[in-house]
């Protein structure tokens, strides 16, 4: 039954929370244990029973496969989201994907490190046939299980700023599973190793000890957000399954859209260079440093820098333009390089090259430009295309993981650091070569993020406020509304319109400020409650990411927009708190909205709320009402719609 109450209901306790916050700590580390440490096991340990051509050869086939496996697993993504929204259980539609997801995966996991239990050795034809086959089985229910877990998170609330919570819980809990696995991995490794041969290395028995205990982490941790998590039956979720991201859309979208596709190529480039150094440190501490066991540093380092940047960069982005953060951030990460090239030797400055490193703003700042960029696609296309703000970076992230595999395999076996290969095998054409490809390389990618950054991506925050501005004005003259579906142009008939807010109503001919602001037809209400409601039954068609404008239309066709405030834009949606997502269907009187009236005047910007329609030539006739008092699911009048 769906839930059309006007309050919304709170479903996450504190331990939801922690629940749902465990799973990507175990998801995390396997997906590190996946993408940097089975390489590293493949180019040192799964092979040395063999000679070293054959050897060789068998890594960069295994390498190969695996980039074209994960290259080719991107585009049926959509595929699998769409089979994850199309299951229907008692247990709902995610949790039966986690588990079953996570189990599978973590099993195959173990196979792989075992070298599919010898056959590497025994029959290499056969064990790359069989690892084609494993490797993909387990790469879909790898992705079917990461799908569900965060495509959970609207599921879990109808509270924006809590599934705000839930998301910051799961990155922070993720950051601890990736770089705790780099703290962790060569104790682990050379523990078991010498406990099953008497030699203190990173050999094969210790990385299979590593993958089982990698496995049980995350089954353990997935275990706990499946069992400590409810998923909830509404109106939401099945609104949410209306609308899927093919990877054709999403590259239409970038295509049609130029600030989306400059940010993307400068987070590209970035995460590109990011991946490659993150795939080639093990390599870096233990051919070239000779100090393994010192390689657990690099997961303090980037856990503590970790620790304070996320919670910093809303702070300075109070006073620092983004941009500004993201050349800091790059300046940062270029400086890093420079110093693992000319000074990496001195543990000292090394540490302060690793802090600098993973000191970056970059991935915030991409994703808040890609967010922006919604509103410059709707203004210059008359396309809104907010599933591309969801799918473009994870996209970004699986190909530069994917690239970086490739990468880091060349690496390894042009510098002769595969099977037995210790830092004294190195010689200084080795160091050079490694330097070149795992430094220099990566030097130029951030350089170039830098660039392109500064020199293609023009959507500030003044530029994307005044873009909101025109957007509206626009919208209130029933322009650039191309968004707008068949479906609801057809839509005629009658209207109930009662007022979305309590207050003072007028009539925005009465008042020249909103009426220049806006030059639409509608009304406007002094708002004695920081509160929206839906206004008619219909649907919400699409937020501004600043949450100050709402887009609703009727069941009968009227399309109306309620703007919260003057000057609000500016506030970039602190203060607003949303209970719904776009594509919802609402009742009239269902709140749609909280909004801080004091943090807005605070600010300096008008608290009104503005409501126009964005079709006024379609409706028979224009309500107009009287100055008074009107409390919220008060009729204001019935309007009817035309063809």
């Amino acid at each position: 039954m769906e839930n059309t109450s006007s309050k919304p209901k709170k479903q996450g306790g504190l331990f939801s929370k922690f629940a749902f916050a465990m799973g990507n700590m175990g998801h995390a580390a396997f997906y590190a244990a996946l993408s940097n440490y089975f390489i590293i096991f493949v180019t040192s340990g799964l092979f040395v029973g063999l000679p070293k051509n054959i050897a060789n050869k068998l890594i960069v086939l295994i390498t190969t496969l695996i980039v074209v496996i994960r290259v080719v697993e991107i585009m049926i993504d959509p595929v699998l989201g769409n089979i994850v929204d199309n299951t229907r259980t008692k247990w709902g539609k995610f949790k039966p994907w986690i588990l079953s997801g996570t189990i599978v995966s973590s099993v195959l996991l173990v196979v792989l490190f075992t070298g599919i239990f010898g056959l590497a050795e025994k029959n290499w034809i056969l064990f790359a046939v069989l690892f084609v086959i494993l490797f993909v089985i387990l790469d879909v229910f790898y992705s079917f299980s990461d799908v569900s877990y965060w495509g959970m998170v609207p599921a879990l609330s109808e509270d924006s700023d809590e599934r705000g919570v839930y998301t910051a819980l799961g990155n922070f809990t993720g950051s601890i599973g990736w770089n705790g696995l780099t703290i962790i991995v060569v104790p682990i490794v050379t523990w078991f190793t010498f406990a099953a041969t008497g030699k203190h290395t990173e050999g094969p028995q210790g990385w299979v000890a590593f993958s089982v205990i990698i496995a049980a982490l995350t089954v353990i941790c997935m275990a706990i957000t499946a069992f400590g998590t409810q998923e909830k039956d509404n109106v939401i979720r099945r609104a949410s399954q209306k609308e899927k991201t093919t990877l054709k859309g999403v590259f239409t979208a970038i295509v049609k859209n130029d600030q989306i596709l400059w940010a993307s190529l400068a987070y590209f480039l970035y995460s590109l260079a990011n991946v490659v150094t993150n795939g080639v440190l093990f390599y870096y501490f233990k051919f070239i440093l000779d100090r393994s066991a010192e390689y657990a540093i690099v997961g303090v380092v980037a856990t503590i820098v970790g620790f304070c940047t996320s919670p910093l960069y809303p702070i300075l982005n109070k006073f620092i333009p983004r941009k500004v953060l993201f050349c800091l951030g790059q300046a940062c990460m270029i400086v890093s390089y420079l110093i693992f090239i000319f000074f990496g030797s001195n543990m000292t400055l090394l540490v302060i090259g690793l802090a600098l490193y993973n000191f970056t703003f970059a991935q915030l700042v991409t994703v808040l430009t890609l967010t922006d960029a919604i509103e410059y696609g709707q203004l210059k296309n008359g396309e809104r295309n907010e599933a591309v703000t969801l799918s473009i970076r994870p996209m970004i992230d699986k190909l530069t993981g994917a690239f970086s595999n490739g990468l880091v395999s060349f690496i390894a076996i042009t510098c002769g650091m595969t099977g037995a290969a210790t830092a004294a095998d190195m010689t200084a054409g080795n160091v050079h070569t490694f330097k070149s490809f795992a430094f220099y390389i990566p030097l130029v990618l951030a350089i170039l993020a830098l660039v392109v950054f500064v020199s293609k991506v023009k959507l500030t925050e003044k530029k994307h406020a005044e873009i909101v501005e025109e957007l509206q004005r626009k919208l209130s003259e029933g322009q650039n509304d191309s968004d707008k579906t068949e479906e609801y142009a057809k839509n005629t008939g009658m209207t109930s319109l009662v007022a979305p807010a309590s207050g003072k109503i007028m009539d925005v001919e009465e008042m020249p400020n909103v009426l220049s602001e806006f030059n639409g037809r509608g009304f406007a209400i002094r708002p004695q409650e920081g509160k929206i409601y839906a206004p008619f039954d219909g649907v919400v068609r699409f937020t501004f990411t600043t949450r100050h404008v709402i887009g609703l239309v009727s069941e009968n066709g009227l399309e109306m927009i309620v703007h919260i405030g003057i000057g609000t834009v500016n506030m970039r949606g602190q203060g607003f708190i949303s209970h719904y997502v776009d594509g919802q269907k609402v009742k009239a009187g269902e709140l749609l909205m909280d909004f801080d009236r004091d943090l807005i005047v605070q600010n300096g910007y008008d608290d009104i709320v503005v409501c126009f329609f964005t079709q006024p030539g379609r409706i028979k006739e224009i309500p107009s009402v009287s100055s008074g008092e009107i409390v919220h699911g008060e009729k204001i009048a019935d309007v009817e719609v035309n063809k």
